[in-house]
């Protein structure tokens, strides 16, 4: 008992938030998710399990303008950060909501921004928010950028990537925010998800000039390690392998943990054959230098998107008796990972298991994929006729004459051509881009998750399409569909999309991205000319660029036909719930204390189908006061509060829209607030808009 009760002084002097006087009469949240430790966790008790059912609002900031916001607020010396769903920064008191400044950069057409750095030497400092591929450095109290710092305030992360005459082709986005590091920001980027792509290095920059000060490279170079697991040049031309979930760190020993997504082309490999490091890795890297310290590649060679979602939570624990400093990361196939955080050894076993092989042309799928023996899964992971739909005879029927036609084999089995194979958990998770929470107290860590079926299918590129369809086949097809139709909201359909939007317009937002969208600046005018072209043209069946398999070899190519949920003829899951999870893991033994349904669909519980969970994006975070407050749920709209210690419901809250967002604490003259961002841009059903609400005992 002594021994954790060290533990827990230790990690919460070394957590993020910090208070300015003893009795906690201000505690700010002075990085993303907290601290740049990645535990989601505040000190702060004000608020606890006795008193949380008497939460009220205390300010609500409309943001003027509609979509979706991923921020997690940030929380400085009485003042509130975040972002509109335009993407203009501002600042607001954090005790009134009066908004004190606007930044608008001027950048349209913005991709989600879940956060920001901040850095000081208690003299000067400086806010740093990334605008899609613009890292700026802002005054905090007035919101100007510093001109000292880069070009006139920013940094234009396109330049350096691989090309330095092409720059303006490549395309990259921070939607994570960097992670600061003495007078280093350290920041990876969102990159597309086809070719061509630019090479997701990890860079830091120096916070007061912006010069370069080390990169390391995801897709190893001659003489680098790494480089053989790719095929010979591979470097120059292929992409991804990119940290867009964000960084965790170290502070004292100086590591800075970086986990990666997968390499493009997601679904299809015959271009990158061998395991493809540095790509779906959690990297430990000196946070001075770049150098690497330690690895662990979650997915070889992989064709199926399982990137990191998420940075990875420190915390300590328990090892025969003795502490031991650990790095939890949680993953999109429903696992989470343990390690050394020093060593990078497995705290918990990870054995490599054998998978299916591949029957396409050209493909090489890893034999062996690793998988930890502990913690059990925290979703399901395979997917067969007993886990359908009951929800009615009719939509048990349509789901079960529906999945006969599926390939349903559970985890990491390569797509084909023949018929859809099934993801589960889906291509969201599993875990997601929030993140899991941990007490340090007690090292119980709290992750959400998704439980929802997905399929996926590639199909061989027809070798006589127009110049249009080709283009559209490699670069939109995998997220609006081989037919076009996408799979709305996340992935709307483009069938008649000439009729809505101006030429201009889609040349646009083809060009610079919007929402999810990543932008395609490599399209070339006569290309975006030909794209266009085909767009007019009707739309055909899901097929209509499938043709026979094209002959063997390396050169055969393939596009993914879409993104599809496996959802019933009235829209909901075609699967039994529960279709979203909170689940808490001790993780001194591995053990879940419990897990509970996270969310409803407000239909269905009308009709007494109530605590089905749904769907949820944006993590948790855990307090002292012995509470977990989370949102994330789509449809309800709800904003909760459960008892850390059994997952009981203590408090719920109907927001304005859906808090698609990791929620953050704070204390100002001693009164604790709780604050998420809540926009509507999931649910088709849900009203239009973005606010920013705290809510505070009376």
């Amino acid at each position: 008992m002594i021994v954790r009760s060290l533990i827990a002084l230790a990690a919460v002097l070394l957590s993020g938030p910090f208070a300015s006087s003893q009795n906690q009469q201000r505690v700010d949240w002075p990085a993303y998710n907290g601290g740049v430790n990645g535990d989601h966790y505040s000190a702060l008790a004000q608020i606890n399990r006795g008193n949380v059912a008497h939460l009220q609002m205390a300010w609500r900031y409309d943001t003027g303008s509609a979509g979706d916001i991923q921020t997690n607020p940030l929380i400085v010396d009485r003042t509130l950060f975040g972002y509109t769903p335009a993407g203009k920064v501002f600042a607001l008191d954090a005790a009134t909501g009066k908004q004190l400044w606007v930044f608008d950069s001027g950048v349209e057409d913005t991709q989600p921004c879940r956060g920001f750095s901040y850095w000081t030497d208690g003299h000067d400092a400086r806010l740093f928010a990334g605008v899609v591929n613009f890292l700026y450095a802002l005054d905090p109290a007035t919101g100007r950028p510093i001109p000292s710092f880069g070009e006139s305030g920013r940094i234009d992360l396109r330049k350096g990537l691989r090309d330095s005459k092409g720059y303006e082709k490549q395309s990259i986005a921070l939607t994570t925010p960097g992670l600061i590091y003495k007078d280093l920001i350290i920041v990876g980027g969102r990159n597309p998800e086809t070719h061509p792509a630019p090479p997701g290095d990890v860079r830091a920059y120096d916070v007061r000039t912006g010069a370069l000060r080390w990169t390391f490279h995801t897709i190893p170079r001659p003489g680098e390690d790494g480089y053989e697991t790719w095929p010979p040049g591979a470097w120059q031309s292929a992409g991804a392998a990119n940290n867009w979930a964000g960084m965790s760190l170290d502070a004292q020993r100086g590591i800075i943990y970086v986990p990666t997504g997968s390499a493009v082309f997601d679904f299809y490999g015959g271009d990158r054959l061998g395991n493809d490091l540095f790509a779906d890795t959690l990297l430990a890297l000196d946070a001075a230098t770049g150098k690497r310290l330690w690895y662990f590649q979650g997915v070889h060679h992989d064709i199926w998107d399982r990137d990191f979602p998420a940075p990875p939570a420190l915390l300590t624990v328990i090892r025969d008796g003795k502490p031991v400093d650990a790095v939890a990361q949680t993953t999109k196939q429903g696992v989470v990972c343990l390690f050394d955080r020093v060593t990078g050894g497995p705290l918990f076993p990870i054995e490599e298991h054998a998978y299916p092989a591949s029957n396409l042309p050209g493909e090489h799928a890893s034999p062996t994929q690793p998988m930890p023996t502990e913690p059990a899964p925290y979703a399901r992971q395979r997917l067969t006729e007993d886990m359908l739909t009951t929800r009615t005879p009719a939509a048990h029927q349509y789901a079960l004459d529906t999945f006969r036609t599926f390939r349903s084999e559970g985890q990491f089995v390569p797509l084909g051509t023949d018929k859809p194979t099934v993801v589960f958990p889906g291509f969201d998770g599993g875990a997601e881009w929030g993140g899991a929470a941990v007490d340090p107290s007690t090292s119980v860590l709290y992750v959400n998750a998704n439980e929802m079926a997905w399929t996926g299918q590639l199909g061989a590129s027809a070798p006589h399409a127009s110049a249009g369809a080709t283009t559209y086949t490699a670069q939109c097809s995998i997220c609006h569909g081989s037919n076009r139709a996408g799979s709305p909201p996340a992935f709307p359909s483009l069938i008649g999309v000439t009729d809505r939007l101006s030429d201009e317009q889609i040349r646009q937002i083809v060009a610079h991205g919007r929402g999810r969208m990543v932008g395609f600046p490599n399209l070339d005018p006569a290309k975006m000319t030909e794209l266009l072209a085909y767009l007019r043209t009707p739309a055909s069946p899901a097929t209509e660029h499938a043709a026979a398999p094209l002959p063997a070899g390396p050169a055969t190519e393939y596009h993914f036909t879409g993104y599809n949920k496996f959802l019933d003829p009235d829209g909901y899951p075609a699967i039994a719930p529960p279709w979203g999870t909170l689940s808490a893991i001790d993780m001194n033994t591995g053990k879940y204390l419990w897990k509970i349904p996270l969310g409803e669909y407000p239909a269905l519980a009308a009709q007494g189908l109530s605590n089905t969970g749904s769907e949820n994006y944006g993590g948790p975070i855990v307090t002292a006061g012995g509470l977990v407050f989370i949102g994330a749920t789509v449809y309800d709209r709800k904003f909760r509060a459960f008892d850390a210690a059994t997952g009981q419901l203590l408090w719920e809250t109907t927001l304005p829209f859906a808090g698609i967002a990791t929620p953050s604490t704070y204390s100002i003259d001693g009164k604790q607030y709780v604050v998420i961002a809540a926009s509507g841009g999931r649910d088709p059903k849900s009203p239009v808009g973005g606010s920013y609400i705290a809510f505070a005992l009376p």
